[in-house]
């Protein structure tokens, strides 16, 4: 037996049922959308706040009172800056950068942590958390006769699998893992599992 780490990876789950019984393959797949509620209060909320101002001040202006002074002052510094000036270069550096934010957030799912379950009706959806797939996982890999710990991080692209076997031939355990873990992966209903990547190793000397 060698003591020096083992790597496979298996080969990748099969693919999703067929769209008539999911729902559409493109459906069953789509990745939720994050609310992103609060980004969109805290733009709200800056939106209110700007419009209430720009509202007050011309109330006032209406009943012929006087506006108030940042509007002056802001009339002028924007009469009186140059756009080379370095004020209005940064506040057009954070204006577009605040910009490019906002279309991320707009054009991106988000929810990176729920990952597409198999839809089997075609007006319900179900997602499973990052986490518990991996607590899953590692469960069904501490079964495993020789296997003493288990890290599984579930990725978008693989699940990455880290076992220390302390018996048993590492062939034996590796083999045995990649059997479990597979059938697991595919018990979890993910409308799009990850291949999975194992790597077995000897415990190391301690305070290594």
């Amino acid at each position: 037996m060698s003591g020096t780490p083992n790597t496979t990876a298996g080969p990748a789950p099969p693919t999703a049922e067929s769209g008539a019984t999911l729902g559409g393959a493109s459906g069953a797949r789509r990745r939720f959308w994050s609310a992103r509620r609060v980004p969109a209060g805290l733009l709200a909320l800056v939106v209110l706040a700007i419009a209430g101002l720009f509202l007050y001040d011309i109330a006032a202006v209406r009943a012929h009172r006087p506006g108030m002074s940042w509007r002056h002052d802001l009339a002028r510094q924007l009469a009186e800056r140059h756009l080379d000036d370095v004020w209005v270069l940064t506040g057009a550096a954070v204006a577009a950068a605040l910009g490019l934010w906002l279309l991320a957030l707009a054009l991106t799912p988000g929810l990176r942590s729920v990952l597409t379950m198999h839809r089997t009706h075609p007006d319900v959806r179900a997602g499973l958390d990052r986490d518990a797939a991996a607590t899953v996982l590692r469960d069904r890999a501490l079964e495993v006769a020789g296997v003493q710990s288990v890290r599984v991080a579930v990725k978008r692209k693989r699940t990455d699998v880290r076992a220390v076997s302390h018996f048993r031939d590492l062939d034996e355990v590796r083999d045995d893992l990649t059997a479990v873990l597979e059938g697991a992966i595919r018990g979890l209903g993910l409308a799009r599992p990850s291949p999975l990547t194992l790597h077995v190793r000897r415990p190391g000397r301690k305070g290594r």
